[in-house]
């Protein structure tokens, strides 16, 4: 009996006992049996904390502007399934995705999968079917036995390291560095897009022999009214204009991706000409867009949605607030039980006037109930001012009743927040 697309997804949830299984052995296996193909000439292997969708997302779309046929592969998705694997930009379809589940369950036989294996398996099976120029490959959790490192990167970029999933990846940035350098290759350069990268992150990568590039050593930003400027220990200077992903920490995304391309030179035949990487890069820079990263869905009072939920990403936040024209600040949180829900609220305290909690429990069977999320709150800020609601839609429609003209709700927390609100009615 043939299976449609909700139907192969709700199986994939309970066919593995376990929604996270690290280890490549397994994934490797079916891999094997559906006969390993590589997914692209070239595979771009993008890990790290925080900045991962969106630097997948930037060298996308530089990669298009320079004409190569590319596929990215991400997760989680916002709204839709199809979101994770892309080809030519564009998302791909039930049918496609159907037939390729079919293909790994007849692979697959008597080894078990998680729902993310399962994905990442359909990713590579339509990526080697459709002669793609470039593969780029979100990594899922840590790196190094993540189910996308079975495929050899020809360049990897760590985004940035810091504290989050540490049941599976360690207490330390040292540590988490470690388990994120599992995507580099000897001899293959491995672009760290972090100004102060933890010593476990270099000691390891040092280690795998990787090529190491970088950002503040290798490459660097600089900054300057009407755009910026790229630029590489090796002279190559580039004159860019500012990304059209509206958060600050976008640049250093988009520098990391810009290294990637110059770095890229697999099999001693570089992805693209040097001449060309302004050119490419400038025009991928204006077309990125990518849904939830500090994306705004206007109204006044402005809304912002963004994905961030871990303290990495609110210091992000906060950065952008403090330099937007002064307005009063309401927040619609919600976030996941094994998160730093107090490293979060703390960074962003001094900049939110007014909290609207949301439980995420009917979300998720890892979503926090709004009780414990204001727990956190009183904890962390008793002053604070806040009010509950058990779901994220309650919480909007709080936000939106209550600020006035002029001010500004930010949604963040989760990827389910973001879902929510990105695909709630306009007010």
């Amino acid at each position: 009996m043939s299976r449609n697309l909700a139907e192969w997804l709700a199986y994939q949830e309970r066919v593995n006992p376990r929604s996270i299984e690290l280890g490549l052995e397994r994934v490797r296996h079916v891999w094997q049996r559906m006969g390993a193909r590589p997914p692209a000439r070239h595979v771009i292997t993008v890990g790290g904390t925080n900045g991962k969708g969106s630097t997948v997302a930037l060298l996308e779309s530089m990669l298009e502007a320079a004409g190569r046929r590319t596929g990215a592969y991400t997760s989680p998705h916002l709204l839709h399934y199809n979101e994770r694997i892309r080809i030519g930009g564009i998302d791909a379809a039930d049918e496609a995705l159907v037939a390729s589940f079919e293909r790994i369950e007849a692979a697959r036989a008597e080894i078990p999968l998680t729902y993310f294996e399962f994905g990442t398996l359909a990713a590579l099976d339509l990526f080697a079917r459709a002669e793609l120029d470039v593969a780029v490959l979100e990594v899922g959790l840590g790196g190094r036995l993540d189910a996308v490192n079975i495929v050899d990167a020809d360049v990897a970029v760590i985004t940035t390291i810091d504290l989050d999933h540490m049941d599976w990846l360690g207490p330390d940035r040292d540590s988490i560095g470690r388990e994120k350098a599992g995507i580099a290759r000897a001899g293959r350069p491995a672009i760290v897009g972090e100004l102060d990268p933890p010593a476990g992150l270099l000691d390891a990568l040092d280690a795998r022999g990787a090529r190491v590039v970088r950002a503040g050593a290798d490459f660097f930003t600089e900054r300057h009214p009407g755009g910026w400027r790229w630029r590489h220990r090796d002279g190559t200077v580039l004159e860019l204009p500012d990304p059209a992903l509206a958060a600050p920490v976008q640049y250093a995304n988009a520098a990391a991706a810009i290294a990637a391309l110059h770095a890229t030179d697999a099999a001693g035949t570089p992805l693209l000409a040097v001449d060309s990487l302004a050119d490419v890069a400038a025009s991928g820079l204006q077309r990125v867009r990518v849904p939830a990263r500090l994306q705004s869905l206007g109204g006044d009072p402005e809304l912002f949605v963004d994905v961030g939920h871990n303290p990495q990403a609110a210091r992000a936040l906060a950065a952008w607030l403090a330099v937007q024209p002064p307005a009063r600040v309401h927040a619609v949180y919600g976030a996941l039980a094994d998160k730093d829900v107090a490293g979060v609220i703390g960074v962003l305290g001094p900049h939110v006037a007014h909290w609207h909690l949301a439980g995420l429990e009917r979300d998720s069977p890892r979503g926090m109930p709004v009780t414990a999320l204001a727990e956190h709150l009183r904890h962390v800020l008793p002053h604070a001012s806040f009010d509950q609601h058990d779901s994220v839609a309650a919480a909007l429609a709080a936000a939106r009743a209550s600020a006035q003209p002029g001010e500004r709700i930010l949604a963040f927390g989760s990827f389910f927040v973001a879902a929510a609100v990105v695909g709630a009615p306009s007010a």
